[in-house]
């Protein structure tokens, strides 16, 4: 077909293929199989589609038509997710959801660390696909036209504010919150920040739940700094904190974080109290956790519990282990490991997580577990001990390359790594295992995020014998 149909603009039609990692839907046009990415839409599908950024290779389309739905099409459970940018595959039928999942990660491998047959297990399941969110953080803006406080998630691509009442992936429990915080936002007639101009006070409302407990935390992101008096700005606010307190019985605290900078981070470094309780206790594989406002604890608290007990399964640890656990956080695996072994370090370079893994220590009397803060790969340098395992649960960027070198140099017999995103597992599984020193026995992708194209992963090395 001529070229002159590749131009922004024009309407092709295509058969989408596969699922990209962030979401879009994949196809291949003309006899040079160019690739278009398509959101909102399905393996399977047969579409009008309209280019709207063009490549030499690829391009970047939007549905105009769905001509034939694919088998693995449904109906969305959310009335506004062909626009909201927080969940991609709600489209998508969950059993393939699934299978798509494992795929990303067996092309991550195998394109990356090129593994010719990496034995990657079939996606562990959620328990139910919906409604599972323990932790939302919601921006905030105001309607003009409508004069009306909003709150939601941004239209994927943009920052165009997509206004909620509900939302079928978060706990059900914050549906009564939503609609009536944003009713006493306003009522109140506190500012709402506009990220144009740096002005306004309110940036998001967040709201954090204990699956097992039921609490619930509520907290309001502010254009402030710490030790500024918001009541100038926020008037009544204790007295709206105390009237949320008295209305919903599992609210058990209001918080105040402040951010005042220009930047796309969400939390401030300062949290402020302003009733009740700054933290909700969540129960965890026996053991009861303290979470703040900004405390980082996967927002799926079951499947979480899941990725826990398997590496518990594949470890086989005896008792006598001494294990070190690197970006530990606030020590969600730690703990728990540490019921098993000898002795286990925790490190992690933030100290407020630090802080709060030993005071969750210190809670469920937890005496061979401690703590180091510092950057891993300078932590990893000054242990007390030879470690026999090391678990790795890094943020999405993988692993420094100070880490990997020390990991080398220390060779444990056995390195857990969990991993949000498959593309850096794989390069730091090619590092560790190209060297000739470690064995990849297995990778299970567990999913934490339904209706998303995100997938968590844990793999499994052995030190290869001299």
């Amino acid at each position: 077909m001529s070229s002159s149909y590749w131009q922004q603009g024009h309407l092709l039609e295509l058969e989408i293929s596969d699922l990209s990692p962030n979401g879009d839907g994949v196809g291949r046009w003309g006899e040079q199989q160019q690739i278009i990415f398509v959101p909102n839409t399905v393996p399977g599908d047969q579409i009008l589609v309209r280019l709207i950024r063009v490549k030499p290779r690829y391009a970047y389309g939007k549905l105009h038509q769905l001509i034939q739905a694919s088998p693995h099409r449904i109906r969305p459970h959310c009335i506004v997710a062909d626009k909201c940018g927080g969940c991609q595959w709600q489209p998508v039928d969950y059993a393939y959801q699934l299978t798509a999942k494992q795929d990303q990660v067996i092309q991550a491998l195998a394109r990356i660390s090129q593994f010719s047959s990496p034995v990657v297990d079939p996606v562990v399941a959620a328990p139910a696909p919906l409604a599972y969110r323990n932790k939302v953080t919601y921006p905030l803006g105001f309607n003009p036209t409508l004069q009306q406080v909003q709150a939601g998630y941004y239209r994927q691509g943009s920052h165009q504010l997509i206004n909620l009442n509900q939302c079928p992936v978060q706990d059900p429990h914050f549906d009564v919150f939503l609609a009536k915080i944003k009713q006493d936002i306003q009522r109140r007639n506190w500012s709402i920040y506009t990220e144009e101009n740096h002005r306004g006070q309110i940036r998001h409302l967040s709201l954090r739940r204990g699956r097992r407990t039921g609490e619930i935390l509520l907290t309001l992101v502010i254009n402030d700094r710490p030790g500024s008096q918001p009541a100038d700005s926020l008037p009544d606010l204790k007295l709206q904190a105390q009237e949320w307190l008295d209305q919903y019985p599992q609210l058990v605290g209001v918080c105040l974080n402040f951010n005042p900078d220009r930047t796309n981070r969400i939390f401030g470094t300062h949290t402020h109290c302003i009733a009740g309780q700054n933290h909700v206790q969540e129960i965890f594989a026996g053991l009861t956790f303290q979470l703040g406002s900004d405390t980082f604890f996967q927002v799926h608290t079951e499947q979480a519990e899941v990725l826990l007990n398997l590496i518990l399964t594949y470890l086989k640890l005896q008792g006598d282990e001494q294990v070190v656990d690197v970006y530990c956080g606030i020590g969600t695996l730690t703990l728990p490991i540490a019921q098993r072994v000898k002795q286990i370090v925790g490190i992690e370079i933030q100290p407020a997580a630090i802080e709060q893994a030993e005071i969750n220590a210190c809670f469920n009397q937890i005496t061979n577990a401690t703590f180091r803060v510092g950057a891993a790969q300078d932590c990893l340098t000054a242990l007390p001990f030879a470690p026999d395992v090391i678990i790795l649960d890094p943020p999405r960027k993988g692993c420094n390359p100070g880490v990997i070198e020390q990991l080398l140099t220390l060779r444990p017999q056995q390195i857990a790594y969990v991993s949000c995103h498959p593309a850096t597992l794989a390069r730091d599984l090619q590092l560790l295992c190209g060297a000739g020193c470690y064995h990849l026995s297995r990778v299970q992708p567990v999913d934490f995020f339904p209706q998303t194209s995100h997938v968590e992963c844990v793999a499994f090395l052995h030190r290869q014998e001299d």
